[in-house]
């Protein structure tokens, strides 16, 4: 991945999160994708892994249900050989990694990952 691409890519996610714009976001990932987050474990029980890009629709939908004022700022963008780490700030402040391994322009595998102890990282609701 160039840093060119990247940029691309960090800018319409971003833009995407933030107009919870469900069908723009989903549109960068594989239909097989598998994303692996704690949020996910609290929103959905289980361990935590998504499989699948209607999978990752319906906890994504969740989360934004349960999260409406959910509102991402990039601190910084990492670029690998073909992984992309999005470091960014969330609507309550916390710091988020997610780290995206890309199979061409797609995302195929994904993992949220938190900074700290909260108990509630994305400020869902019940």
């Amino acid at each position: 991945m160039d840093p060119v691409d990247a940029r691309k890519f960090v800018d319409g996610w971003l833009a995407a999160w933030n107009a919870h714009d469900l069908d723009a976001l989903l549109a960068h990932f594989a239909d097989d994708v598998t994303f692996r987050s704690p949020v996910a474990a609290q929103l959905l029980g289980g361990d935590g892994v998504i499989r699948g890009k209607e999978a990752l629709r319906a906890y994504w939908s969740e989360g934004l249900r349960r999260i409406p004022d959910l509102r991402f700022e990039v601190v910084g963008t990492y670029v690998g050989v073909d992984c992309l780490v999005v470091n960014y700030r969330n609507q309550k402040g916390g710091l988020v990694n997610e780290v995206l391994i890309f199979a061409g322009p797609l995302v195929v595998d994904g993992y949220g990952t938190y900074l700290g102890d909260d108990e509630n990282p994305a400020g869902a609701t019940r």
